[in-house]
């Protein structure tokens, strides 16, 4: 028997008065599970290298449900853009939409970068979410910065075979070099607490208050999963993310964005397995 295949269609929701767009991706038969990709950075819905539309297809394959969005003034939505800190009231909004086309009360916020961070802040509110799928979160301070440049820039830089060769030839310009590396090695000292922003305040506690599972992934050539594993992997007030309800994948070779097809492949494994081994999953 040919099973039908999974509907696409557009969808067209309210958030504080401004019509945010999305595609809701509905297999045939779905896991009480939904996925809600929210978008990060200067994207819209369909992603870097279309990768949120093969994730929701991907996803749709092995029936589970998904909802891609542009938020407020992004892609096809009405409204000023705002920053990532400042969307919680669409992610609930798109939320909201999840449950009432579905008829479901679980979902797994999937965010890339700043999207992961809006997801952290957003979870305190909404007993919905069960799951968070979290891709190299961002996280930026200047002393984080500082002590990442330091160790995967400048030390790398010393180590290389192509720096010595320019410097031989008197092609780097060795005052600036310093400069710069003064100036990292100021911030990594500097007080973490000072340079503490509100929205890395914020994703801690969303953290720290989380009860469901957590999926992180790490791109191995990512100066912003670095910076994420710095200040957080070995650090008591992000335990959680070294407690049994969390999973940590690296991807040695990846980008920031997953660009190639087998990283994109890869995520998208990573994704079906986290909504379809945890116990908030099932067939409805």
């Amino acid at each position: 028997m040919i099973m039908p295949e999974p509907i696409e269609s557009a969808v067209v929701f309210n958030s504080n008065g401004a019509e945010l767009m999305g595609i809701l991706h509905r297999p045939p038969q779905t896991v009480k599970t939904a996925v809600l990709i929210v978008v990060g950075g200067p994207q819209y819905r369909v992603g870097s290298h279309r990768q949120f539309v093969q994730l929701s297809r991907a996803l749709a394959k092995e029936n589970i449900a998904s909802l891609r969005f542009d938020y407020t003034g992004m892609g096809d939505s009405e409204g000023d853009k705002k920053s990532f800190e400042n969307i919680s009231d669409d992610i609930h909004a798109a939320c909201d939409l999840l449950c009432d086309e579905l008829g479901i009360d679980s979902i797994v916020i999937w965010g890339l970068c700043d999207a992961a961070s809006a997801a952290l802040i957003y979870v305190p509110q909404d007993k919905r979410v069960k799951g968070l799928f979290l891709l190299n979160p961002w996280l930026r301070s200047d002393a984080a910065m500082g002590k990442t440049m330091l160790k995967y820039y400048y030390v790398q830089r010393l180590l290389s075979k192509e720096f010595w060769s320019k410097l031989i030839r008197g092609k780097v310009n060795v005052a600036n070099s310093i400069g710069d590396a003064k100036g990292f090695v100021s911030d990594s000292v500097s007080s973490q607490d000072n340079q503490q922003q509100s929205y890395q305040a914020q994703m801690q506690t969303g953290l720290q208050t989380f009860s469901g599972k957590v999926c992180l992934v790490l791109s191995g050539i990512d100066l912003t999963a670095k910076e994420f594993e710095q200040q957080t992997l070995n650090n008591k007030a992000w335990k959680k993310l070294k407690s049994s309800d969390s999973t940590v994948h690296r991807i040695a070779k990846a980008d920031h964005t997953f660009s190639s097809k087998a990283f994109k492949q890869e995520v998208e494994k990573y994704t079906i397995a986290f909504v379809k081994n945890n116990e908030f999953s099932g067939i409805g």
